[in-house]
């Protein structure tokens, strides 16, 4: 970690979101054959990854992800330095499912210590219901195993603010529009043409270095909007069934508490 450089920027708190976890493949001669030196006793590829929503990149503010593996794979420790509109991610093959510990080291410019997160890595499928098991069958066995992160910088120093606060970029997969205007000199007619970038939302996507997330979802990109508002309706659905139930257990407990009272009348005749 650098030495802090600067003053705090006072009463501000800035987020990024990113995706992390894992996805997994059973081995198959067809789809994912094994391969060559794999040993035999290995049943899944797999993938450990950390990424920005979207797929957006985030190398402006992690600068290196440690990916710490089980101690029975060899090189168990890994370190992914961070390359520009590239994911940090690793990948693998094994039988067993473990604890992978993940690591985030800021660029120099944040002076912040590195932050530690707690992956369980998924071969198999898995879910709430039978359905959501059967669905990971039906998609070539691929499971999927993310989570969804919000990197929270409270009060960051003033040249990381800096980098933060830098202005939104259209993503690196899209292709910027740009407008020419006309910029007057210090004395004359003569202008300069100056490219101009004009920032569209194409799609429901994201900008790069902003806090976005996608309004909708779409193949690959499971964090949205749209997912955000379906998990509301799902808790206020969970929280209406939750006080259906305390009433009904109240109106229980009142029952037995009048029920209790009448026996220890009787009883006192």
């Amino acid at each position: 970690m650098a030495p802090p450089t600067g003053k705090r920027v006072k009463g501000v708190q800035i987020y990024r979101p990113f995706v992390y976890g894992t996805t997994a493949k059973p081995f198959d001669e067809k789809t994912n054959p094994k391969p060559p030196g794999v040993p035999d006793d290995h049943t899944h590829s797999w993938t450990v990854f950390v990424k920005g929503i979207d797929d957006v990149d985030i190398t402006y503010w992690l600068r290196r992800v440690q990916f710490k593996l089980h101690e029975s794979i060899p090189n168990h420790v890994r370190m992914i330095e961070g390359e520009k509109n590239k994911p940090f991610l690793l990948h693998e093959t094994g039988w067993g499912e473990f604890e992978i510990t993940i690591k985030l080291y800021y660029v120099p410019e944040s002076s912040e210590k590195p932050q530690t997160l707690y992956h369980h890595l998924r071969l198999h499928p898995y879910g709430r219901t039978d359905e959501e098991k059967e669905n990971m069958r039906l998609n070539g066995g691929q499971v999927l195993s993310w989570a969804y992160e919000e990197q929270l910088f409270n009060e960051p120093y003033e040249p990381f603010y800096e980098i933060l606060t830098s202005g939104a970029m259209p993503p690196a997969s899209s292709t910027p529009t740009t407008t020419k205007s006309g910029s007057k000199g210090g004395g004359g007619k003569s202008g300069k043409d100056k490219d101009q970038i004009k920032m569209i939302r194409s799609e429901g996507g994201v900008l790069e270095r902003s806090a976005m997330i996608p309004l909708t979802n779409r193949p690959g990109q499971p964090f949205s909007r749209e997912t955000e508002q379906v998990e509301i309706k799902k808790l206020r659905e969970a929280l209406v069934k939750v006080e259906e139930l305390m009433d009904k257990t109240k109106e229980e407990v009142a029952g037995k508490e009048r029920r209790l009272k009448e026996l220890k009348a009787d009883a006192g005749k």
